[in-house]
Formats: C-alpha cells, sequence, structure tokens
C-alpha cells in the first residue's frame, strides 16, 4: 500500500515507502499517536552521506524529545542503508500546530 506522507523527501524512490512506514512506528507517548499523525516531521533527506530528518515536538518544554529523536534514529537504521548516520535536526520554525496532525490524529484526539 503507497502512502504519501505529509512531509517532503528527497531521496532513493524505493526507499520513500520504508521510511514512511518506519517514521509511522515512533510513538509519542503522550498522545499515542505516530510522529507522523501527529505532523512533527517535517522533512527528511537521504543521500550518500546521511540520512536527515527534520522535525519538531508539539512544545519546546517537551520532556520526551530525547526519547522520540532515539526512537527515530533506531526505526531509520531498521531501513536506512547500513553505513549511513540517521541525524535528527531539532526545528522550532515553523512552529508545530494542530493543524498539521492527520485526519485520523484529530478523530482520536475528538478534535
Amino acid at each position: 500500500m503507497q502512502t504519501h506522507a505529509p512531509f517532503s523527501y528527497e531521496g532513493p524512490e524505493a526507499l520513500y515507502q520504508p521510511i514512511v512506514e518506519a517514521l509511522q512506528r515512533v510513538m509519542d507517548p503522550e498522545f499515542a499517536l505516530s510522529v507522523v499523525d501527529l505532523g512533527l516531521v517535517y522533512g527528511v533527506t537521504l543521500n550518500e552521506n546521511k540520512c536527515q530528518v527534520r522535525m519538531t515536538m508539539t512544545s519546546v518544554a517537551c520532556p520526551l524529545a530525547n526519547l522520540i529523536v532515539e526512537d527515530v534514529q533506531e526505526e531509520l537504521g531498521h531501513v536506512a542503508p547500513p553505513q549511513l548516520p540517521v541525524e535528527v535536526d531539532l526545528l522550532w520554525e515553523p512552529p508545530w500546530t494542530a493543524a498539521r496532525m492527520s485526519e485520523h490524529a484529530k478523530r482520536f484526539l475528538g478534535w
């Protein structure tokens, strides 16, 4: 099943779907939703040097940011070429808003 992710992707087409699926497995423990459904992922770039993820958190003070970043690195480490480091850049601009959430996330949270 082909899934279109709400984030930009630059890299080999063959890795697009595995990367989307890997990120969908990363859950934000506070919301019990994936980082993709919450709209936390802004983009993924995969080239010959690294797999770079640009993402945010729902709050600058998110107490679980380190855990989520580690989970992203672990999940992408399973699908990215083994020689590539997975780097996660936490960004605060543009700020996260509930408008970035998927329809599934909005329904799940009763919004």
